[in-house]
């Protein structure tokens, strides 16, 4: 048995393979996990602040994307833009660029506006819970609001998101397996194309579930790190 787990993951490289997949289901996480909670800031305070229409298009678009599966919001995205895509790609004379390029800015577009759907309300609740009490006292000192908002609702709003900020980086990194649909050669695409040619899907499967656990065990640790350095001087920090 080891004679055949060496020949598989070292001699015919699918180890390395895996381990490549594994970077990419990193990198497509961190990005559209990225750039999911840069859009979800305003977007939480713009509900926060109920201004009139961005709301209530924000509270619809979180409903909508939390309420049906990832895989579908993904299939939306590739197959109804593709074919507008491929026509300006050839319009110009990038064809080959678009084919090799789009699959991946898709799929990182479909992560980040997944991620970007939750992490409005961890925001948008981590900002309700912001003391009244210190807003009420910057009041008092005369703090112009925008001075009030940047030093002090803002930062104990993200040190009071970072929990809920954690639950949805741990979802993100799990819903990457769905992009492999658009071909993207992530983790679980790479442990499913070595199952199908060496015949032995428990094994490479086993293997992507240990590597899936690894990435949420060291993101678990690194946010914990996070969580105690951020709560120092705080009660209970």
């Amino acid at each position: 048995m080891f004679e055949t787990f060496w020949s598989l993951i070292v001699e015919q490289g699918w180890g390395l393979a895996l381990l490549r997949g594994a970077l990419v289901t990193i990198c497509i996480g961190l990005a559209g996990m990225v750039i999911g909670l840069i859009a979800a800031v305003p977007f939480a305070i713009a509900r926060w602040q109920r201004v009139p229409v961005l709301s209530q298009v924000v509270d619809v678009y979180s409903i909508v994307v939390r309420g049906v599966p990832g895989l579908l919001v993904i299939y939306l995205l590739f197959f109804g833009s593709v074919d507008w895509v491929q026509k300006v790609a050839v319009a110009f004379g990038y064809r080959d660029v678009a084919e090799s390029a789009y699959p991946s800015l898709i799929g990182i577009l479909a992560i980040a506006t997944i991620s970007c759907a939750y992490s409005v309300e961890v925001m948008r609740g981590a900002l309700e819970a912001v003391p009244k009490g210190l807003l009420e006292a910057a009041k008092s000192l005369a703090l112009p609001p925008r001075v009030a908002f940047f030093r002090i609702t803002l930062p104990l709003a993200l040190r009071l998101a970072l929990g809920g900020v954690n639950n949805v980086w741990q979802m993100t990194i799990k819903d990457t397996s769905l992009v492999s649909v658009v071909g993207m050669q992530e983790l679980m695409r790479m442990a499913a194309i070595a199952a199908g040619i060496t015949r032995s899907p428990l094994l490479f499967y086993c293997i992507a579930a240990s590597l899936f656990f690894a990435m949420t065990a060291v993101s678990q640790t690194l946010f914990g790190l996070g969580e105690r350095h951020i709560n120092r001087g705080f009660s209970g920090g």
